[in-house]
């Protein structure tokens, strides 16, 4: 109920910026330190028997994340007018864009519970110690965290060379959405780090990772950008499509 109350404010509060601004870049920073701030909160708040060294370990992973990610969308945001995939949204919608925004924004709180849920069912495993579990799912949110910003980097420094066209620089030639796929990745660790002996609630982490990777390549990822960047690239991105793996890093076709 708590992370459900809390994600619905601050996407209430995202809509409010959105409409006051006209950029609905900022959708996405309120959403990652929403999410961010709720799942530390959750993490920390004294209930169940998870000692303390494990719920200061899923707290520290919950705002590392947030820092990392809401900081990288806010400066990205800073430099644009909108949100590609919002801004359709609202060209599409019309005279409707305010009040259907705030519904879509709502929605979003609701799937963003399986993903807050896995930070507390993570944070609260009653396992008396830290032990492999944790270290290994430290190791995952490592990866995870790592691969992201360095696909995040390589995405500026390509824009920065003002080269134009398609970026293929490092992971994003073996990936057309490498840090879609490294968000993924991280949301893992919550999963590795909540199954325990006795507390079969851990495995409900699982619905995290799984409601990223869902929410990412089939609605609010991959499909609208994917049509943006067909727009505004034309065959040189379906050329890039053909031979680049969505998600999964992979050698791209041709390669020797």
């Amino acid at each position: 109920m708590f992370t459900a109350l809390a994600m619905s404010a601050f996407m209430s509060l995202a809509a409010s910026i959105e409409r006051r601004t006209g950029n609905s870049g900022w959708i996405d920073v309120v959403w990652t330190f929403g999410l961010g701030s709720t799942g530390i909160v959750a993490a920390l708040l004294p209930f169940g028997s998870g000692p303390m060294s494990r719920r200061l370990l899923v707290a520290g992973l919950a705002l590392a994340w947030a820092l990392r990610l809401g900081m990288h969308i806010a400066h990205r945001t800073s430099g644009i007018a909108e949100d590609p995939r919002y801004a359709k949204l609202k060209r599409d919608w019309g005279t409707e864009a305010a009040p259907r925004m705030v519904r879509l924004l709502q929605m979003q709180a609701l799937v963003s519970i399986p993903l807050a849920l896995g930070i507390v069912l993570a944070a609260h495993n009653p396992a008396p110690s830290l032990g492999s579990r944790d270290l290994a799912g430290l190791a995952v949110f490592v990866a995870g965290l790592a691969g992201g910003a360095l696909a995040d980097a390589q995405l500026r420094a390509f824009a920065r060379s003002g080269k134009g066209g398609v970026c293929e620089r490092g992971l994003w030639g073996w990936s057309r959405h490498p840090n879609y796929f490294f968000e993924c990745l991280l949301w893992c660790s919550y999963a590795v780090i909540a199954p325990g002996a006795g507390y079969p609630w851990g495995w409900l982490a699982l619905l995290a990772p799984a409601c990223i990777t869902v929410l990412l390549t089939r609605i609010s990822g991959i499909p609208p950008l994917e049509e943006h960047m067909l727009a505004k690239h034309g065959d040189a991105y379906r050329a890039y499509q053909h031979r680049t793996s969505a998600l999964i890093p992979l050698p791209p076709k041709g390669a020797t």
